[in-house]
Formats: C-alpha cells, structure tokens, sequence
C-alpha cells in the first residue's frame, strides 16, 4: 500500500520527531517542510511575524510537489493549519492523510522554549493556535495526541494507517 502522509500540527508539536519515526516504520523517505519555505518566510518568522495565507500558498504547493514526487509514497511535516491549506495540498496529492500531533498549549509551549536556534519564536505558538482549523469529519485524517511518547504515538499512527 502507498502511503502519503503530511504529519501536521503547531509549531513544537513534533512533527520532524514524528514525522521520522513514521517514515523509519513504513520505509518511506521524510522531508521536514520548513525545508521548503523561501527564506522570505523564514525572515518573517524569525522576526515574530506570522505569516499570511499569500506567504503560505506557494510554499503548500512545494508541499504537494513534493508528495507528487514520490509516487512510492512519502511522508512531510507541514503544518497545515487551515482546511484551505489541506485541500491545496490534496489537489497535489488526493490520496494524502493528514496525522495531526497536536496537545495543551502548555506543553507546545514548553517544547518551543527547548528547541535553541529553530527560526519559529515561542511568541507565534498563539497565532498558530487561533489560526489552526481542527481536521473536518470528512477530511482524510486524525488527531494524535503528543502525550504519548514519540515512539508510541508514531506505532498509533502506523497501526491506524494500516
């Protein structure tokens, strides 16, 4: 079975820790999205600015480019935020399934402070909260909860895949 997975979730979610794991497990190669940023973006956000959804569309088309690549399957960590993001992604790729990590604000934010020299400054996890849209019943995907160790959560997610 092909498998093209976009680990999604906030800033400090676990998406890179996740997203490896997954890929270790199926076999698949992995690529961190904020890879795929312009460095435009990166500025954006190393400043403490968010980025706005023009800011987002051509880097979300990298994303399905880059599933579409590898028609053997892969696995992308992309945040994902907004349901716009997703069907942006599933126009690439329509048979992508979305793993969203996601848990307390406190945690994220706890996970944010531990990570020196990343480029997303703890001061946007907020606007990652407010702008994220919760998967829609219809939408090819489900919530895993970061409480779980890693290697748990990525077994949950590979069983559920499977």
């Amino acid at each position: 079975m092909t498998h093209h997975i976009v680990v999604m979730g906030v800033s400090g979610s676990g998406k890179t820790t996740i997203g490896n794991l997954i890929s270790e497990k199926l076999d698949l190669p992995y690529r961190d999205g904020d890879d795929l940023h312009p460095q435009a973006n990166i500025d954006k956000m190393a400043a403490g600015t968010p980025l706005t959804d023009e800011d987002r569309w051509p880097w979300l088309e990298l994303v399905g480019q880059w599933l579409t690549d590898h028609p053997d399957g892969g696995v992308i960590g992309c945040s994902s935020l907004k349901r716009s993001y997703r069907e942006l992604i599933r126009e690439a790729a329509p048979e992508v399934k979305f793993v969203h990590v996601h848990g307390t604000r406190d945690v994220l934010d706890k996970r944010m402070s531990r990570r020196p020299g990343h480029f997303m400054p703890t001061s946007l996890l907020d606007s990652q909260l407010e702008t994220l849209e919760e998967l829609g019943s219809d939408e090819p995907g489900r919530v895993f909860d970061i409480a779980d160790p890693a290697d748990v959560l990525a077994e949950k997610v590979v069983d559920w895949l499977n």
